[in-house]
């Protein structure tokens, strides 16, 4: 089962960041600003665009019970940092393996998935039972198997996340892992996780005719 947990986080972040903004438009390094004006100033960044010193803030995850199918997804964003569980050490004999709810929803479906996931750890076994390294006897292990992984990234990657992954086109498993991590982050960093989302929250899809046809509420300006 997915669980997300944020391990770590720069303190008060939207403070950092309210400072680092207004240390562009100082004569001298300011030092304090009050909760209610960095959120203030915050909203105003993100409303005229202005990204760049959300990277100030950064937010770190523990991410367990996820499929190397999202995986592989989560990774393509290239400015957060991964440190993932490694199959070339870690035995996946007796591994998880994450099952679709299309296929938990169809019996014959699932008796079928079923077998070819215990299929495969039999064949893994006999494999380093014949002297194959483990990091070749991987090769036969499916890509709903299981993994876990550390993720760092800083709010503005993170907002990058939520535009992409939280649209309703996303694959259903990184959808709800970038939802669990908004949930995480949203009341630590209330100003600029205000609108986090696909576009249609600040607007017009951007799909097209592969429009879900069931945007999220738009932001009132």
């Amino acid at each position: 089962m997915m669980k997300v947990t944020l391990l770590s986080y720069t303190p008060d972040p939207e403070i950092t960041v309210a400072l680092a903004a207004r240390t562009c438009y100082s004569s001298k390094l300011p030092l304090a600003i009050s909760k209610e004006r960095a959120e203030h100033l915050i909203r105003e960044l993100i409303e005229r665009g202005h990204e760049s010193v959300l990277e100030h803030a950064s937010f770190t995850f523990a991410i367990e019970g996820i499929s190397r199918v999202t995986s592989h997804q989560l990774v393509r964003h290239r400015l957060a940092s991964y440190s993932q569980q490694s199959q070339r050490y870690v035995s996946v004999k007796e591994a998880d393996f994450i099952i679709p709810p299309s296929v938990v929803e169809n019996s014959e479906a699932q008796e079928l998935f079923c077998k070819a996931i215990e299929e495969s750890k039999k064949a893994y076994q006999e494999l380093i039972n014949l002297g194959i390294p483990q990091e070749d006897a991987r090769y036969m292990m499916a890509q709903g198997i299981a993994t876990n992984l550390v993720l760092s990234a800083n709010a503005r990657e993170l907002l990058h996340i939520f535009r992409l992954r939280l649209c309703n086109r996303a694959q259903w498993e990184i959808r709800e892992l970038a939802q669990k991590m908004l949930e995480l982050v949203k009341d630590l960093a209330p100003a600029i996780f205000e609108w986090a989302g696909p576009p249609c929250v600040e607007g017009e899809c951007r799909e097209g005719e592969n429009s879900c046809g069931k945007p999220w509420k738009k932001r009132e300006k």
